[in-house]
């Protein structure tokens, strides 16, 4: 019974070291033998199956005592990191694929030997296949090809820069024209109007325009123009025939626009009803023609209109596209239109609108930008100037019924601004002098000389309301009947100007001084002058014209007395004159265009000796005028 007590004892401290179910099992046995504890005395009892329970229980507490004590000395260690996916980079081949193999294609071979960077070594043969192309693409046909005797193309339509092309174009047309005009040349002797041999003392060579056309026979020229940025373009005017004949044009009055690059014929033919009596063009760019005409209106041209828009007409076999004026402010703007014939009619500088807005302030900036913008100043005889804001805007088909005609893709905009009195009383008290010529200084167009028929110059501003001197008068005082019919800027940024006057004398004032630093008496022997012009390669040099057809040749460095040159052409009476050259080149290239009475315009290129200019021209020249005060 005490081995029976014990064995029980030891099995209940067992119990909590052993999973439930042996615990489970072994709370059975006493419960099942309990009733029967006094009978089962004596009975075989397996120590063995005890003595091997107990080994275990102390292994396992052996190990779990070790366990804790280890766990104590073992921590984490956070330092150490790896990648538990890692891609090696692709090679070139790889990267080709995954961005273009996937268009059109699929993998079919796999080259071998990739480390074989002198040849190339395929698992299989490649089927080849021969094509040509050609870069610079020519047309839109670029590339092709020949399988199996089958003609493979592929038409490429290449990107094409417009404005570029159409510069381009410009510019290869011009050069065309001139070599298929010396060709000609070469090829007809009659068309040979070029560097024919001259008659006259002060040119070295001349050439005439071709004015012997149809609708030119009989028509005098009556004003010139020159563009001041494309210095070959170049304006005439035409008169009404002496006899009207059987052509519709014979009403209606011609305004061409010569390249004197190609005297054959003129680019562009003009028509107007009223009688043109002075011309210019845009100042930034010679597309567009502005005109004066007797009844007041101011007219205007667009010379990049379509020719479909125009009066065709067959004259002699040949085409000829008369265009009608783009705009006219007659019977437009008729409360702001001129009352009297309009005689001059000025290109301002392009910078000049820059300055004010001048009630333009509902244009948009956008039509701001993209439009080009300058000044015409118009005068009537009467003394009203008119100054007009011409606003040419890109993209744009708004307001055209306000303004008239136009070509799509432009639109223009004409304000007038306002007129100014170019008098002062005492001046008007004796009588409203008749206005002849108006310039603005290039220097600061702000300011601006008028011309009368009293001998004096008027000198006023755009934005001031005094400006001194008010007056430039003659050497012999005050207002006379002497018509001061020409009035030239020197082009060379000098506040000095030429003074042509109807009793032959000739002035040179600066714009500081109320008389004139020269004036030349006799220069003409009483012969009224008709022009007069700075030129435009050589600060010192001018030329004048009288109304006996004599052209002068001035060059103050050589003789401040005198003209050093004198050209009498008596054959044919010229009619009016203009300077041309190219001062931006240093090829001493200086002409005078001639319009004569029987409507022959004559180009006369003068000698080097006036043309070339000399070294520190303008310095000698500021000397000879402070000499002169």
């Amino acid at each position: 019974e005490e081995i029976q007590r014990a064995i029980n004892a030891e099995n209940e401290r067992i119990g909590t070291l052993l999973p439930k179910q042996f615990q489970k099992e072994h709370e059975k046995e006493p419960n099942m033998d309990s009733p029967a504890r006094g009978s089962l005395c004596g009975m075989f009892m397996d120590f063995e199956t005890a003595n091997q329970r107990q080994s275990n229980r102390n292994m396992a507490t052996k190990q779990k005592k070790r366990s804790s004590e280890l766990l104590r000395l073992i921590d984490l260690d956070f330092s150490v990191s790896f990648s538990l996916l890692d891609l090696p980079p692709v090679n070139e081949y790889d990267m080709y694929i995954r961005n273009f193999g996937k268009t059109n294609t699929k993998q079919a071979y796999v080259q071998s030997n990739e480390d074989n960077l002198e040849r190339d070594v395929q698992t299989d043969e490649i089927e080849t296949l021969e094509k040509w192309t050609q870069h610079p693409g020519d047309s839109v046909l670029v590339s092709g090809g020949d399988s199996n005797g089958v003609s493979i193309d592929i038409a490429v339509t290449p990107k094409i820069d417009s404005q570029r092309l159409t510069n381009f174009l410009r510019s290869a047309c011009q050069v065309i024209a001139v070599l298929l005009e010396e060709d000609r040349v070469a090829t007809q002797p009659r068309w040979n109007l070029r560097s024919r041999q001259t008659s006259l003392s002060i040119s070295d060579s001349c050439f005439q325009l071709n004015t012997n056309l149809p609708f030119l026979h009989g028509r005098k020229v009556s004003c010139l123009h020159v563009s001041q940025v494309q210095r070959q373009a170049l304006l005439s005017v035409h008169g009404l025939p002496e006899k009207p004949g059987a052509i519709q044009l014979d009403r209606k009055y011609i305004v061409c626009v010569w390249n004197v690059w190609q005297p054959s014929s003129p680019q562009k033919v003009l028509v107007c009803e009223a009688e043109v009596s002075c011309c210019c063009f845009s100042p930034s760019k010679a597309t567009l023609v502005f005109a004066g005409t007797m009844d007041g209106s101011l007219v205007v041209w667009d010379l990049r209109e379509d020719s479909r828009m125009h009066h065709c007409m067959k004259l002699n076999e040949i085409d000829w596209i008369f265009r009608a004026p783009t705009f006219s402010t007659d019977g437009v703007l008729s409360s702001l239109n001129h009352t009297y014939p309009v005689l001059a009619i000025e290109p301002v500088s392009t910078s000049v609108y820059k300055e004010q807005n001048y009630g333009l302030s509902h244009l948009s900036s956008q039509e701001e930008m993209s439009g080009l913008s300058f000044q015409i100043a118009s005068m009537d005889e009467n003394g009203t100037l008119n100054l007009w804001v011409i606003v040419v805007v890109t993209g744009c088909s708004i307001y055209l019924h306000c303004f008239g005609r136009t070509v799509p893709g432009y639109l223009y905009y004409l304000f007038h601004l306002h007129f100014l009195s170019l008098f002062p009383k005492d001046i008007l008290c004796l009588r409203t002098p008749q206005t002849l010529n108006i310039k603005f200084l290039p220097s600061n167009p702000n300011h601006f000389i008028v011309g009368t028929d009293i001998g004096v110059v008027s000198h006023g501003a755009r934005h001031d309301l005094r400006v001194p001197p008010k007056l430039f008068k003659p050497q012999q005082g005050g207002p006379r009947s002497i018509r001061a019919n020409a009035v030239d800027f020197s082009p060379f940024g000098k506040p000095i100007f030429l003074v042509g006057c109807s009793d032959g004398s000739i002035r040179l004032h600066q714009m500081t001084s109320e008389h004139p630093l020269i004036q030349w008496n006799d220069s003409t022997n009483g012969q009224p002058v008709i022009t007069l012009q700075w030129a435009l390669t050589r600060p010192a040099v001018f030329f004048v014209l009288d109304a006996s057809s004599t052209v002068y040749i001035w060059d103050l460095l050589e003789n401040d007395l005198c003209p050093v040159a004198k050209q009498i052409i008596q054959s044919d009476k010229v009619m009016t004159m203009v300077v041309l050259g190219e001062p931006e080149k240093t090829n001493g290239l200086l002409g005078i265009a001639l319009a004569k009475q029987s409507g022959i315009i004559d180009i006369q290129y003068v000698k080097k000796r006036w043309a070339l200019p000399q070294p520190e021209e303008s310095e000698k020249l500021q000397l000879l005028l402070q000499q002169s005060l």
